[in-house]
């Protein structure tokens, strides 16, 4: 799978693609780890259920790339209407097609060689008593940028939690991943983390394994570039990004086309986001329909932000949605771009600063350098100074 566009249809694509860990490709066998196996074996019947029956793999976001030739011809949800009147293998009214691999002299799917030693017993591995390495891997391998946003998070969730024992108990279980982890959080809800679990925690630990805890073996890997999504400036790239381009009638099509142009070039997306939909009049004469506006959009929908210039800047200074727009953007650590004439506007936000992200056509090459912040995909560095005053 390439995670390379936005969906096309939510619905159709996201809400019904089906994540299934037991169908794997020849070249690649199951690791022992005791998550993946359950999961190998719950997932088909979880997507029997969420899909609709046995034929999930047949929705066009869940057929494989070479197809599949079988006697399945049955059950509910059936996709594909196959000719024939055999359903079963072997057969000799079909030609005993589909043939199976082996039988025509080709390699289907091999496990891997593995020696093994040991005995057969109904009980749960003791990497299942090891709740931390994991997680603390996942947090060792963000950026400091990443992390702070992590502690954000939980201080939000957290602080939505009334019953104060309940704080103490989960700070108890982050001092076990990291302890400046558990450390801000509790700074941020005024609580000093206890650094032992509560016997609450561990009565419920010990139903899932009876020899919980344990000590953990020493991990392989304590960091991985991979578990980040940070990426330096210019590193990436703006493939399928979704660009606003926040305006109103008499914005200059002259700075929509320019930029729009350099971003398509990129493979980038770019949508008007007006006052209103419908018909909306250029400085120049032209007219463009738009079908998105800031009552219906949302920040959080695009990638980047771009203010044209044009007589529409007087409209956009009365419009507080458009300000709203601009400030969560900037609260996402998103690239906000503006082009001349639109760079007074910054003074109604609530942005603290011009940082490296805030990209200004006084400034140099408004398009390369928005393009430039965009391929880091946010402004990492504002996560620290993201937090405005009202």
């Amino acid at each position: 799978m390439t995670l390379n566009k936005n969906p096309d249809n939510f619905f159709a694509e996201t809400e019904q693609i089906a994540f299934d860990p037991g169908r794997l490709v020849p070249g690649i066998d199951f690791s022992n780890d005791p998550l993946l196996q359950g999961r190998v074996f719950s997932y088909a019947d979880t997507q029997n259920y969420r899909l609709g029956g046995p034929n999930f793999h047949e929705i066009p976001i869940n057929r494989p790339v070479n197809g599949k030739h079988n006697n399945q011809k049955d059950g509910f949800g059936r996709q594909d209407i196959l000719k024939g009147n055999t359903s079963y293998f072997p057969n000799s009214t079909g030609g005993g097609c589909p043939y199976h691999a082996m039988l025509k002299g080709e390699k289907g799917f091999e496990s891997h060689a593995e020696k093994i030693d040991g005995r057969k017993i109904r009980g749960r591995s003791t990497s299942f008593a090891d709740h931390f390495t994991q997680a603390r891997l996942f947090f060792h391998s963000q950026s400091p940028e990443e992390q702070e946003h992590i502690i954000s998070a939980y201080s939000f969730e957290l602080s939505k939690v009334n019953d104060p024992k309940i704080r103490e108990r989960e700070l108890a279980i982050l001092h076990q991943i990291d302890k400046d982890l558990a450390k801000s959080v509790g700074k941020n809800l005024g609580i000093t983390p206890p650094s032992t679990l509560d016997p609450l925690t561990v009565q419920f630990a010990k139903q899932n394994h009876p020899e919980y805890p344990i000590q953990a073996p020493t991990p392989e890997v304590t960091v991985s570039k991979a578990l980040s999504m940070h990426i330096q400036p210019g590193e990436g790239n703006i493939e399928s990004r979704k660009v606003a381009f926040l305006v109103a009638d008499g914005v200059s099509k002259a700075s929509v086309d320019e930029m729009k142009a350099a971003l398509e070039a990129e493979g980038a997306e770019a949508v008007l986001v007006s006052t209103h939909v419908g018909k909306m009049t250029f400085k120049e004469g032209d007219t463009e329909e738009v079908q998105h506006t800031f009552l219906t959009d949302a920040s959080v929908c695009y990638d980047a932000i771009y203010t044209p210039e044009g007589d529409s800047i007087k409209t956009l200074m009365q419009e507080p949605d458009y300000f709203q727009f601009l400030n969560e953007a900037y609260r996402h650590c998103k690239a906000i771009a503006f082009d001349k004439g639109a760079e007074k506007l910054i003074e109604q936000t609530l942005i603290k600063k011009v940082d490296e992200g805030i990209i200004l056509a006084s400034k140099g090459n408004l398009t390369k350098d928005f393009i430039f912040v965009m391929k880091g995909h946010r402004v990492w560095e504002r996560e620290k100074d993201r937090k405005v005053a009202v």
